[in-house]
């Protein structure tokens, strides 16, 4: 398959839909899903659709979670920043129809945002994740960089942005080399890694389910903090005083690391700030929590882009 798809294999630039129902689970089980679930419709049927387009469903491998959505500022030039996010939902859930406040935050402000599917627990257990994820990124940046969907092909440095769960996945690509190497990008290639209340540093494990979903011999390889080395693109990692679901120690642990191995790291827990407020602080249309979060968030993005 090219890195570019012909015309014939371009799916329609449109207004993508205020929101899809799905089935959505996160770190905390039902209640926190209807929660998800329930914020991104409210906030997805008030997000605007000025300023940017959308270009729904763009596959990536085969699959029902094969695709991606791809957000385009009104302006972009062969030097605009390109964020691929990775969504969270406890490595068994999510969907990227819940998310198109995050698209329309960053877009808005004219940055390219890529959101794609990936495949969760039962259908897969780790490393299956983070090897689609590591396929979508690589896609995404070959399909931006090489000019698509209208836009100019460049250098568009690459940033890699996950909450939750996709905050691991997302991490995980930026710290160990072995994922994207294997899509023939090189970790040199990203500019930046956002992780908003991301668990990085969460073994041993207690819960029954999170024991299936990382088998035993292969737990010490899902930790970001195990693959800290200095070499690692800038990060900036968030969390919330008030995280009960994934402990801000994970932020922390993750920063320290950094820190002694001599990378750039941003660390910001915020007051005041829950799990679900990690990223519920992007929304525009609805303001929720601290905007100073897609603010620095931004600021970090035009800082490192090159």
């Amino acid at each position: 398959m090219s890195n570019v798809q012909s015309p014939a294999a371009i799916p329609a630039v449109r207004q993508k839909s205020r929101f899809r129902p799905a089935v959505v689970a996160s770190l905390v089980g039902p209640v926190a899903a209807l929660a998800i679930s329930g914020c991104a419709a409210v906030l997805n049927a008030a997000t605007s659709g000025n300023g940017y387009s959308v270009v729904e469903d763009i596959r990536y491998m085969p699959g029902d979670s094969g695709t991606y959505d791809l957000y385009i500022p009104a302006t972009v030039t062969p030097d605009t920043p390109l964020v691929v996010f990775v969504y969270g939902g406890g490595w068994d859930s999510g969907s990227k129809d819940l998310y198109l406040f995050v698209g329309q935050s960053l877009a808005s402000e004219g940055v390219i945002v890529a959101i794609p599917d990936y495949r969760h627990y039962p259908e897969v257990r780790f490393p299956g994740f983070i090897e689609d994820a590591a396929k979508a990124t690589a896609r995404i940046a070959r399909t931006v960089r090489g000019g698509a969907y209208a836009m100019p092909g460049g250098s568009h440095p690459l940033f890699l942005m996950g909450h939750s769960a996709g905050a691991e996945i997302a991490g995980l690509l930026a710290t160990d080399e072995t994922w994207l190497a294997r899509e023939k990008l090189a970790s040199q290639n990203l500019a930046g890694f956002i992780g908003l209340a991301g668990p990085y540093d969460f073994l041993p494990l207690t819960e029954e389910r999170y024991k299936l979903i990382f088998p035993e011999e292969q737990r010490a390889a899902s930790q970001p903090v195990n693959f800290v080395d200095g070499g690692e693109p800038p990060m900036l990692l968030i969390a919330g005083a008030d995280d009960t679901t994934v402990d801000p120690k994970n932020t922390r642990s993750l920063a320290a690391k950094m820190r002694a191995s001599g990378g750039s790291v941003t660390e910001t827990i915020y007051p005041g700030v829950d799990h679900l407020g990690a990223i519920t602080a992007f929304a525009t249309a609805i303001p929720l929590n601290d905007t100073a979060i897609r603010d620095e968030t931004l600021n970090f993005i035009r800082k490192n882009a090159r």
